[in-house]
């Protein structure tokens, strides 16, 4: 019953009525040890013996993987898939910047994102947080079209990365 105290539950688990009212103090302990375990094997085998927490375990997986560091990554692609009008079969080494900069929070970021969350600021798009982007850029890319016209074009490919 209830009478055996509740001094070290959250009080959800003392209520008279509730679930848990049968059992006592002890048998509730070994009931919330027994589940925080079996959570933390499926988190970390990637199973799913908890069906309750398994769509959790893998948000909580996807959510680590989005969150690398903000880093140089490189991808070889037409000069025609950069996107920037031009028609061309030739290749060139896209550099670009992915990742997050949760390191890179300042007091500015959280300062706008409390008054934002006051609705001090509505209108204008702001952005709370810092964001991974080239902090330099490679060299010129140069380039012949499908019309053999030879063009020169600047601050295509990222050479460094950083939150700002």
């Amino acid at each position: 019953g209830v009478g055996w105290g509740c001094s070290t539950l959250p009080s959800i688990f003392c209520l008279p009525g509730t679930l848990f009212e049968s059992y006592t103090e002890g048998e509730i302990h070994q009931l919330i040890s027994t589940l925080i375990e079996r959570y933390s094997q499926s988190m970390n085998s990637g199973g799913h013996e908890l069906p309750l927490f398994a769509k959790a375990g893998n948000r909580m997986k996807r959510a680590k993987a989005r969150h690398k560091p903000c880093s140089l990554k490189e991808l070889e692609v037409t000069i025609s898939e950069l996107g920037l009008g031009y028609n061309s079969d030739e290749t060139v080494l896209f550099r670009y910047c992915s990742g997050t900069c949760e390191s890179a929070v300042r007091n500015y970021d959280i300062s706008l994102k409390h008054v934002r969350s006051m609705r001090k600021i509505r209108k204008e798009k702001v952005r709370a947080r810092p964001c991974c982007r080239p902090l330099s850029y490679d060299d010129d890319v140069s380039f012949l079209d499908t019309g053999n016209r030879y063009y020169t074009v600047n601050e295509v490919s990222a050479k460094e990365c950083g939150c700002v």
